[in-house]
C-alpha cells in the first residue's frame, strides 16, 4: 500500500514538473517574440526612468529637514564647538551657507552626469544598450541603499553623485534602446512619449511620496522602497535582455563619434531647445517654495503639492504631440516651437500669481510646453542620426541627456543667486523671454523630413556589401522606413541628386541583392 502511494506521489510530482517545464518553455517562447519583447523592453526602460526621476526628486522634502536635524544633534552633542569664544552665545551655520550646501547637494547628480555623459555615450555605441542599462540600474540600486543609511552630509553627497553616474548609463542607454527597437517613426514617437510620461510622473509624484513616508515611517523607508523596485527591474533586465550572452552587436556599424554629432547644426539646435525649455522647471524647483511662503503664506501641504497637478497637462501634451506627429510628421519643428512659446508665456505669468490656485495654471502651462518640446524633438534626434549619420543612438541621446543636465546642474546653484541679487520676478521674466526668443531657431528643422539617407550607412551597405545578418536586416528596415516616409505627409526621401522618386528603394534593393552573400538573400 505504501509503495503504491509512493508511486502515485512520484507520478503526480513528475506530471507537475512536466507542466512547469512546459509553462517555462512557453514563457520563454513568448518573451522571444519580437513585438512582445519590445513591449517588455519598454517596460524595463520606463521603470528605470521612473526610478531615476523619483530618486532625483524624493530628496526635496526629506534632505533639508534631515540635515537640520543632524545639525541640531551635533549642537547638543558638542555644545562647546557651537559657542562663540568672545561672548559665549550659540553659533550656528548661517542660513545662506546652509542653502548653498543644499544647492550643491542637489546639483551634484546633474554635474557628475554632465561630466560622464560623453564617455557613456561612446561606451554605449561600442558595447550596445543592454549592458550599460544593467550597469546603470546596479549603480542606482547602490546609490539608493546608501541614501537610506547615510547619516552625514558627506555620505549623502557621495550617494547623490553616484546616482548621477548611474543615470548617465541607464537614462541614455534606455532612451537609445527605445529608438533602436522602434524603427518606424510613428511607433518611435509613441514609445518615447510613454517614456516621457514616466519621467514626468516620477518627478512630480516623488515629493509627496517621499514627504509622506518620511513623516510617518522615517528617512529610510522611501529609499528602501525605491531600492526594491530597482532590484526587481534589474533582475527583469538580466532575465529578458540577457546582456552577457547577446551577440546582436557583432556586426553592428560603428556609431558616429559624439564630437561630430555635437557640431551637427541640426542636432545642436535640438540640444539648445531641450536645455532652454527645461530651464524654467530646473530654476523654479529650488526657489518657488520660499517665494510661496513669503508672498502667499502657503502651507507645507500646498508647497508639497505644487507640481503634482502639472503631471496631467504634461501627459496631455505628450498624447497630443504623438497624435499630431502621426498625422503631420513634417511639423515636428512647429510643435517644439509652440511648446517653447507656451513655456515662455507661462513663466512670465508665475510672478503675477497671488494664490495657490492661480499658481497651478502657469506651472501646468510650463509642463505642457515641455511635453510638446520633448515629445517632438527626441524622436527628431533619432531621425537626424538615421538620415545624416549612422543609426546608432547612444551618443546622440547622451547629447540630449547633457542638455537636460546643463539646466538641472545650474538650477539649484544659480537660481537662488539670481533671486537674491535680481529678484524672483526678473528670474521668471528672463526665462520666459529666453524661451520665446529661441523658438524661431527651430525653423532650421522645418525641412528635416526631406533629407536624404546618410551616405555613411546606406551607401556602405550598398556599395561594399553587408558584413553580416545584422546589416542585412537593418538595411531592409531602412528600405521599409523610406517607403513609409514617402507615403506619409510631405516626408519623402530624396536620392543622391536630391530628387524625389520611387526608384531609390528599388535601386538599393537591386544593388543589395548583388552584394549580399547567398545565405542572406
Amino acid at each position: 500500500m505504501a509503495s503504491e502511494e509512493s508511486t502515485g506521489f512520484a507520478q503526480s510530482a513528475a506530471v507537475k514538473l512536466s507542466e512547469m517545464g512546459e509553462r517555462s518553455r512557453n514563457l520563454g517562447t513568448a518573451i522571444q517574440d519580437p513585438d512582445r519583447q519590445r513591449r517588455i523592453i519598454l517596460v524595463i526602460v520606463c521603470v528605470a526612468l521612473l526610478l531615476d526621476n523619483m530618486l532625483y526628486m524624493v530628496i526635496v522634502p526629506i534632505i533639508p529637514d534631515y540635515l537640520e536635524g543632524l545639525e541640531r544633534q551635533a549642537e547638543h552633542a558638542h555644545p562647546v564647538l557651537y559657542k562663540n569664544n568672545s561672548n559665549g552665545t550659540t553659533h550656528k551655520v548661517g542660513k545662506e551657507n546652509f542653502d548653498v550646501e543644499i544647492g550643491v547637494l542637489f546639483a551634484s547628480k546633474a554635474i557628475l552626469q554632465l561630466m560622464v555623459n560623453p564617455l557613456t555615450g561612446t561606451f554605449i555605441d561600442r558595447v550596445g544598450y543592454d549592458i550599460p542599462l544593467l550597469i546603470g540600474l546596479t549603480i542606482m540600486f547602490l546609490s539608493t541603499c546608501i541614501f537610506a543609511f547615510a547619516e552625514n552630509y558627506g555620505t549623502l553627497f557621495a550617494a547623490r553623485s553616484l546616482q548621477g553616474l548611474g543615470s548617465a548609463f541607464a537614462d541614455t542607454s534606455g532612451i537609445a534602446m527605445i529608438a533602436d527597437k522602434y524603427t518606424e517613426e510613428g511607433e518611435r514617437s509613441r514609445a518615447l512619449g510613454i517614456a516621457l510620461a514616466f519621467i514626468s510622473f516620477g518627478s512630480l509624484v516623488a515629493p509627496p511620496f517621499g514627504g509622506i513616508l518620511y513623516e510617518f515611517a522615517g528617512k529610510r523607508v522611501p529609499f528602501l522602497v525605491l531600492a526594491c523596485i530597482c532590484f526587481a527591474d534589474g533582475m527583469l533586465c538580466l532575465t529578458v535582455l540577457k546582456p552577457f550572452s547577446s551577440n546582436a552587436r557583432e556586426n553592428m556599424p560603428v556609431g558616429t563619434p559624439i564630437y561630430k554629432l555635437m557640431v551637427d547644426p541640426y542636432i545642436a539646435v535640438v540640444a539648445g531647445a531641450l536645455t532652454t525649455c527645461n530651464i524654467p522647471l530646473a530654476f523654479l524647483e529650488p526657489t518657488i517654495a520660499n517665494w510661496m511662503e513669503e508672498t502667499m503664506n502657503s502651507t507645507q501641504w500646498e508647497i508639497g503639492l505644487t507640481w503634482l497637478p502639472a503631471f496631467f497637462p504634461h501627459v496631455l501634451g505628450v498624447y497630443i504631440t504623438v497624435k499630431l506627429a502621426a498625422k503631420y510628421p513634417h511639423l515636428q519643428w512647429f510643435y517644439g516651437a509652440l511648446g517653447m512659446v507656451i513655456i515662455g508665456a507661462s513663466s512670465c505669468t508665475v510672478p503675477a500669481c497671488k494664490t495657490f490656485g492661480q499658481l497651478v495654471w502657469p506651472l501646468c502651462g510650463i509642463c505642457f510646453g515641455i511635453a510638446l518640446v520633448d515629445t517632438a524633438l527626441l524622436p527628431t534626434l533619432a531621425f537626424l542620426v538615421d538620415v545624416r549619420h549612422v543609426s546608432v543612438y547612444g551618443s546622440v541621446y547622451a547629447i540630449a541627456d547633457i542638455s537636460y543636465c546643463v539646466a538641472y546642474a545650474l538650477g539649484p546653484i544659480v537660481a537662488g543667486k539670481i533671486v537674491h541679487d535680481l529678484g524672483f520676478v526678473q528670474l521668471n521674466l528672463g526665462m520666459g523671454v529666453a524661451n520665446v526668443l529661441y523658438a524661431p531657431a527651430l525653423l532650421l528643422l522645418r525641412n528635416v523630413c526631406l533629407m536624404k539617407p546618410s551616405h555613411s550607412e546606406r551607401n556602405i551597405l550598398i556599395e561594399e556589401g553587408a558584413t553580416g545578418l545584422y546589416d542585412a536586416i537593418k538595411m531592409e528596415e531602412r528600405q521599409n522606413k523610406s517607403q513609409t516616409f514617402s507615403s506619409v505627409g510631405n516626408c519623402m526621401p530624396t536620392d543622391e541628386n536630391g530628387t524625389f522618386g520611387a526608384h531609390t528603394s528599388a535601386y538599393s534593393e537591386e544593388r543589395l541583392e548583388e552584394t549580399l552573400e547567398p545565405e542572406y538573400i
